[in-house]
């Protein structure tokens, strides 16, 4: 241990001279520098806290504002904590759904059938004023033909079918009709439905005749609404049937009534006629057995059509005997037992012409009466088309024949 304690003390002074040369002491240069360090961290922090005092209120005044601005929500959601497995349970939200066909009661089907119809006992609407008593409209019971003794009919007229009021269901729209004055019928078409008992109710009525027409000639349904085919006459007894004009007119359900939204609402003057104008020039002649009379006929087309063919009737005063006899159409003068002549016409804005010649009595016999002769405007397929002014188509022969 002795032998030791030298080298020991001298290992121990050697290390105690190393660390001394590598270790700064606190010298006056070590001083200033960490004066200066301290100084530095002081000035920092003193910024700092200038910057967080300024920027507090604007960031707390932004916040503020932040949440004026916030909008409220649309639904109110009542927060539910989830379960730890399986979906999330739906929100409930406040308000009315806008559509809900899950729960809505659905529209009764007022699809009806001709038979169903006619089996059941419905309401009508009221018939034109000038309708005979005996077509009701209380508790009806259609029928099926149409007799003249009968009550109201239920048309031929195809039933049709499709949604009016826009409930989602179908509702029938069908032509019903009654007897009215000497040969014409007064009609109208009805629209039907069922209510939540599964009845036949009357809807409404779409239109009747009466309502600025004389006939009803089919209906339609398309998007909702009625389309009805009208004819400005209803043609009977020996109204021909190429007169009749026609129109369709549409009618939507307002949720009280139907009304008119598109067609025509008038008829007007029909394109189709013209106005005809006859005067007359006659002559008597003796003749052997008798007189000879000429009669001179001029008609002239007011317009605003032309007249393809005219058409003379009261001709039978005599024995025709020259003149523009020969000129007469034969088979119409057949047709008209001789009684008439037709012509080549006369066009619009012009006038003709035409010279009949008879032989006739010299005196009056007891069969004698008073003579008149009428124009008519025809066309090139023979069709009669009456005139605009009616007074004027005449001319009177003076005396007796």
């Amino acid at each position: 241990m002795s032998d030791l304690e030298p080298r020991l003390r001298e290992r121990f002074t050697a290390y105690r001279v190393d660390v001394t040369t590598q270790v700064a002491g606190p010298g006056p240069d070590q001083a200033r520098r960490t004066l200066r360090r301290r100084r530095q961290t002081r000035a920092v922090a003193v910024a700092a806290a200038a910057v967080v005092l300024v920027l507090a209120p604007v960031v707390a005044n932004a916040a503020l504002n932040s949440e004026r601005r916030t909008p409220a929500p649309a639904e109110t959601v009542s927060p539910t904590n989830p379960p730890t497995t399986g979906p999330l349970p739906t929100p409930s939200i406040t308000g009315t759904p806008s559509a809900t066909p899950s729960t809505a009661p659905s529209a009764p089907d007022g699809r009806i059938s001709r038979a169903q119809l006619l089996a059941a006992r419905v309401d009508l609407p009221k018939w034109p004023s000038e309708t005979p008593e005996r077509c009701t409209t209380s508790d009806v019971r259609l029928r099926g033909d149409a007799k003249p003794t009968d009550v109201p009919w239920l048309s031929g007229v195809a039933i049709k079918h499709g949604d009016l009021d826009g409930d989602g269901a179908d509702e029938t729209v069908a032509l019903i009709g009654c007897r009215g004055y000497g040969e014409t019928w007064a009609k109208q078409v009805v629209a039907f439905d069922r209510d939540r008992d599964g009845r036949i109710v009357t809807m409404g009525r779409v239109v009747r005749t009466g309502d600025g027409f004389d006939d009803i000639l089919g209906t339609e349904i398309a998007s909702g609404a009625v389309q009805v085919r009208v004819g400005d006459i209803q043609p009977c007894c020996s109204t021909p049937k190429h007169l009749v004009r026609e129109q369709v007119r549409t009618y939507r359900w307002t949720g009280e009534e139907f009304r008119q939204t598109d067609g025509p609402t008038k008829f007007g003057k029909d394109p189709r006629l013209t106005d005809l104008r006859l005067t007359m020039n006659h002559e008597f002649v003796d003749a052997p057995g008798g007189r000879k009379l000429t009669t001179v006929l001029t008609v002239t087309n007011a317009g605003p059509v032309d007249a393809p063919k005219i058409q003379f009737n009261g001709l039978d005063v005599g024995e025709p005997a020259g003149g523009d006899w020969s000129r007469c159409d034969r088979d119409a003068a057949a047709a008209d037992d001789n009684l008439s002549c037709r012509l080549p016409g006369v066009p619009a804005g012009e006038s003709r012409r035409y010279t009949f010649v008879y032989l006739v009595p010299d005196r009056s016999g007891a069969d004698a009466r008073a003579r008149s002769f009428f124009v008519f405007h025809y066309d090139d397929q023979g069709r009669e088309w009456p005139d605009l002014k009616k007074d004027d188509n005449s001319a009177r022969l003076p005396g007796q024949l």
